[in-house]
């Protein structure tokens, strides 16, 4: 943006609307740093521009030979659902018996669909564990099967627009607190199959609202400010394939057509809503 561009931009704003306004500013500065140069590492960060980057895992683009000579086409599924509704209690946060409820039913559905599961992850968040241990009840899968991972708590991942009702320093302070964590899971389960694989695999990670909706974004390379804009149900499915070209599909997002109407949430029961549940 050319200066005079934003000193107009900024004439017709109210003090508090600046304030916000640079905040973001800052941060989509951050952002793209992040994209130019990476963290030192080579890693690439957030796409903001729209085009598709094939690179973005670092692996050639292209279907690569395997020992036999023949072109590896083994996808990698990831399979994201989210917590039950769950409520504040004196011994910590907990899922309530609808929660419950949902972790039963979306366990049913995922026992349906069949799948070999290769890993199953969960956020190190009660609310996450014990909905993970529901759903590998229903998928008759030894609980010992579950990693535990403490990038997968819920957060900020990145400064929304529409932005949140907190205050911009608050904004800042929980991106920076939560950002690099967030983003660092998404470089740690998001990537296309080595050349070595064979099979399909797929990936089952029990998470939280922002940081799904983060992933989906980041996964499409989509801008990853809209997370505000998505809205996942208590015990929702969300399954991307990545292809050996490096291509992301969407083969759904937050599915919960399989529980009755009745038991569809989206916050947790309590006067305080808040979009970080």
């Amino acid at each position: 943006m050319r200066y005079s561009a934003l000193w107009r931009s900024v004439g017709a704003m109210s003090c508090g609307s600046l304030v916000t306004y640079l905040t973001l500013r800052l941060f989509d500065g951050q952002q793209s740093s992040l994209l130019s140069s990476g963290d030192g590492k080579g890693e690439l960060g957030p796409v903001d521009s729209g085009t598709w980057l094939h690179h973005w895992d670092l692996q050639k683009p292209q279907l690569q030979k395997v020992s036999n000579g023949e072109e590896s086409s083994a996808l990698r599924h990831i399979i994201l659902v989210r917590h039950g509704e769950y409520t504040k209690t004196p011994n910590g946060s907990h899922l309530t018996e609808l929660g419950r409820r949902q972790a039963e039913r979306t366990g049913r559905r995922l026992r349906e669909m069949d799948l070999s599961w290769d890993h199953v992850v969960a956020s190190t968040m009660t609310r996450a564990e014990e909905t993970a241990m529901i759903i590998l009840k229903q998928l008759n899968l030894d609980p010992l099967k579950m990693k535990r991972c403490t990038l997968l708590p819920e957060g900020t991942p990145y400064p929304g627009d529409p932005p949140s009702k907190k205050s911009p320093r608050s904004l800042e302070l929980a991106y920076q607190r939560d950002g690099p964590r967030i983003e660092a899971a998404f470089r740690r389960y998001f990537f296309r199959a080595s050349p070595e694989q064979e099979h399909d695999s797929y990936l089952l990670i029990v998470g939280h609202s922002n940081v799904i909706r983060y992933l989906i974004l980041r996964a499409l390379q989509l801008p990853p400010a809209a997370w505000t804009r998505l809205n996942l149900n208590h015990g929702s499915i969300t399954w991307l394939t990545v292809w050996p070209s490096g291509y992301v599909t969407l083969r759904c997002l937050g599915d919960s057509g399989f529980m009755p109407i009745s038991e569809l949430t989206h916050r947790r029961p309590s006067p305080a809503k808040s979009d970080n549940n």
